[in-house]
């Protein structure tokens, strides 16, 4: 992990300036040295806890006997080593136990969990589930549940999907009824009875923890007994595996929630994945099927409250896709500059063809042929890339929690226009680079005896995870990029055309940044374009082609800024890390910048050969 080190390091201080959020009250016991002694922590707990159980957990897959689900002790032992760590409430008060430490920290140190094993699971969801709580529970939830999740007691999941609506929320059918008289009253929440499936709901059943804490998503019928159709009439509630008191306390009683079955995963397989059911009759309450649940916030306004975890989710969903990406980008390194194979091509001789190899010669490494090298720059591009705009967006986070007012909007309207591409981009393109690794280790890497193959089928969810890649890419043409008039998209323009003002002052960034300058003004017209008949469904036809130009933009912006701050520390470019950072700077500027002109050419003319192609014509 000494690579990744290096390389969060000059990300976090060279280029964020991290040191700079001790200014800030929050973070003012806070210095570079409490920064490093906590990614000392985490990449030792990750060296010895994660990473030798990477296969392990890929292979020894969960297993559920009708009562219990079963994991390897090596889940739990880096469960609890994490949990031991206080990583689970790190950005959390002092008063609860917590580090008060920035997030853009918190997501770094995290990152050395999701290299060494991303299926074993860091607390993404509890973590999630938890701040939802902070934000939006009452004071006994938030001192039940939510203080409980940060100790590692308890864990926590989000339940939205269901068997038969999937990502569409409007369409969820599970019910909650008010649970007999005085249901309002209880302490806990007003009181209601849950009846439904929930499918794809990770970390949903484990013996990890003491408890499980579900964030369910559900209908209040209406005085009719109908549900309420759309998305307004959704409602959030908290439904405890183990119901508890209200210190806490275990009561003994189940809840009626019963695992209906595991889903069997390409990859991601050292975290259960389950189908539940809420209130068949399992586990009856007081003689009574129905699950018992709490509500959140006000009845329905669930989604609401549901989108402060899906959009933390949704960065973390980024980060496991670029770690994953990392991994095998690391792997395939050290197998290229170990795999001898091929030997140097050399100009004509007496007459002979073009290119002729000399076979008494010794073979090379790998590395030394120039495609290989092609491969290894698209992944280094690819993933640290990912990182900085990862580690971009956790620092806005941050500016929205403790900046002034107009810092704090600022960031959070640049969070909203960026969030679609921080979850959807590392996951295409971070997987695209676990396709190179496996290429770079030739047959070998298609067989279990190399990772790169598990890193491919790990990174492959990704796409599909917390919104499909065509549901985010509606989410940033068709809202983020109209949202406030436009305010959040003219922001992020002036960020990037500052960026461009800088280096076009430096003869070997300027042409760089002409064309970045180019390729910002391409999307801004074909954002108008996409959109000038006013009709969503001539616009969302291309949504996916747009996001991608979009992404592709915001990439070369980092990779230009990146690439200023290299400079502004090794002028003479005298460290190899400075060299392979510029290196991968202008790859992406010659390899994959250009690409945006075909993406945005069927924005801007609408082309609707596949929103008209007929059913029958497939």
């Amino acid at each position: 992990m000494t690579t990744l080190r290096s390389t969060l390091e000059f990300l976090l201080y060279g280029w964020l300036q991290a040191e700079k959020l001790q200014e800030r009250s929050r973070f003012a016991d806070h210095s570079r040295d409490t920064f490093d002694a906590v990614l000392d922590t985490c990449e030792r707990i990750a060296r010895e806890k994660y990473a030798p159980f990477n296969r392990t957990v890929d292979t020894q897959e969960p297993h559920f006997d009708g009562e219990k689900v079963t994991l390897p002790q090596c889940t739990h032992d880096a469960q609890k080593a994490y949990a031991a760590s206080g990583m689970l409430s790190a950005a959390q008060d002092y008063e609860i136990g917590g580090m008060q430490l920035p997030y853009t920290v918190e997501a770094a140190a995290n990152s050395f969990f999701a290299v060494a094993s991303i299926s074993m699971g860091s607390g993404l969801l509890t973590v999630g589930n938890a701040n939802l709580l902070m934000v939006h529970g009452t004071e006994a939830q938030q001192r039940v549940f939510a203080l409980n999740e940060f100790s590692g007691r308890f864990s926590g999941t989000m339940c939205l999907s269901e068997p038969q609506a999937g990502s569409s929320l409007s369409d969820v059918a599970t019910r909650a009824v008010p649970d007999g008289e005085g249901f309002e009253n209880d302490p806990l929440g007003p009181r209601y009875r849950l009846k439904g499936n929930k499918m794809w709901i990770s970390a949903g059943e484990h013996e990890l923890t003491e408890n499980i804490i579900h964030l369910v998503l559900a209908k209040i019928p209406g005085p009719d007994g109908k549900l309420v159709p759309g998305t307004k009439g959704i409602s959030l509630f908290i439904v405890p595996k183990k119901l508890v008191d209200t210190d806490g306390n275990l009561t003994g009683v189940r809840n009626d929630v019963a695992l209906a079955g595991l889903n069997h995963k390409l990859g991601w397989r050292g975290t259960t994945n389950t189908l539940l059911n809420f209130g068949e009759g399992k586990y009856p309450v007081d003689g009574e099927a129905g699950a018992v649940g709490y509500l959140v916030g006000q009845p329905g306004k669930g989604l609401h409250c549901m989108f402060h975890m899906m959009n933390e989710a949704r960065i973390g969903i980024g980060m496991a896709a670029t770690m994953l990406g990392l991994a095998g980008y690391y792997a395939s390194l050290d197998y290229a500059r170990n795999r001898p194979q091929g030997r140097p091509v050399q100009g004509p001789k007496d007459g002979a063809a073009a290119v002729v190899k000399d076979a008494a010669q010794p073979q090379v490494r790998i590395i030394e042929h120039a495609d290989v090298k092609r491969m290894l720059l698209a992944q280094k591009s690819y993933g640290e890339g990912a990182l900085a705009l990862n580690l971009f967006c956790a620092r806005l986070v941050d500016e929205q929690a403790t900046g002034d007012a107009a810092t704090a909007d600022e960031a959070r309207l640049l969070l909203e226009v960026l969030t679609p591409i921080a979850k959807s981009w590392p996951s295409e393109w971070c997987l695209e680079a676990n396709s190179l690794a496996i290429q770079i280790h030739g047959g070998y890497g298609y067989t279990r005896d190399f990772p790169v193959e598990q890193y491919w089928r790990d990174n492959r969810l990704n796409m599909i995870h917390e919104g499909t890649h065509g549901i985010q890419a509606m989410d940033l043409l068709g809202r983020k990029v109209l949202m406030e008039g436009g305010r959040g998209l003219t922001l992020l323009a002036g960020r990037i055309n500052a960026t461009i003002e800088r280096a076009i002052q430096v003869p070997a960034l300027a042409a760089h940044a002409n064309a970045l300058g180019q390729a910002l003004q391409q999307v801004g017209a074909a954002t108008k374009a996409a959109w000038a008949t006013g009709q969503p469904a001539d616009a969302l036809a291309n949504a996916v082609p747009y996001m991608q130009a979009f992404g592709h933009t915001v990439l070369a912006w980092v990779w230009l800024d990146v690439a200023l701050s290299t400079l502004q520390a090794d002028a003479a470019l005298a460290q190899p890390a400075s060299v392979g950072r510029m290196g991968a700077m202008q790859f992406f500027f010659n390899y994959e910048l250009p690409k945006i002109g075909a993406w945005l050419q069927v924005v801007s003319t609408r082309d609707a050969t596949c929103a008209a192609f007929p059913e029958e014509a497939f």
